[in-house]
């Protein structure tokens, strides 16, 4: 894998922070930090600028909620994949409301890894692209108003790729983050051509 995309762990069960750094290796990924509490992972993300965190949402002292809040406010944020045991899935709304682009539950097979963190990685670049896209705008309910209609659209369109080309989410979003880049021009502009059917995956 060029460029590694790399990762820090935060999960306060050693033997899961093991098997993870061992699977995301195996993977081509490269773990640059290790933590056990929420607090620690922060500061470890404030210094490696990792492009992934895997977070437990429970661990001792700062829990992986409020660890994924304080990370959302960085300038480099990364992307964020939540671990959660069955019994806490009353927690994953607030967890996506803290930021979480995707989740694990425990326990997990390692063939269902790759694709969380695709995910996650892809919704990532989704809310960049929003936030790139409303640009200079200053009011704030015109940026919200803006960031809304950017990802229903977005929505919209991956929907359609989805549906008629047999893509996966994420490869529905990276058509679209591609074309826009190969032809320079911005993602709205991609997405209204593709749902208009002017623009189609080459098969």
């Amino acid at each position: 894998m060029k460029n590694k995309i790399t990762v820090i762990i935060a999960e306060d069960e050693a033997i899961v922070r093991l098997d993870l750094k061992e699977m995301l290796t195996a993977q081509g990924f490269e773990v640059v930090g290790e933590a056990s509490r929420g607090d620690q992972a922060i500061e470890l993300v404030k210094e490696r600028k990792p492009d992934l965190v895997i977070l437990d949402i429970k661990m001792p002292g700062v829990d992986g909620i409020k660890a994924a809040e304080e990370i959302g406010t960085l300038l480099d944020k990364p992307a964020i994949l939540f671990l959660t045991a069955f019994s806490q899935r009353d927690l994953i709304e607030k967890a996506r409301d803290a930021g979480a682009m995707a989740y694990l539950i425990k326990p997990f097979q390692e063939n269902e890894l790759l694709p969380a963190i695709e995910i996650a990685l892809a919704r990532h670049a989704e809310v960049l692209a929003a936030e790139a896209y409303i640009g200079d705008l200053v009011d704030e309910k015109d940026k919200l108003e803006a960031k809304v209609e950017f990802r229903k659209l977005l929505d919209r369109t991956k929907g359609k790729l989805m549906d008629e080309f047999d893509m996966g989410e994420a490869q529905a979003f990276r058509f679209i983050q591609k074309s826009a880049m190969d032809r320079r021009v911005k993602m709205d502009e991609i997405c209204n051509e593709v749902i208009s059917g002017n623009l189609t995956p080459e098969k």
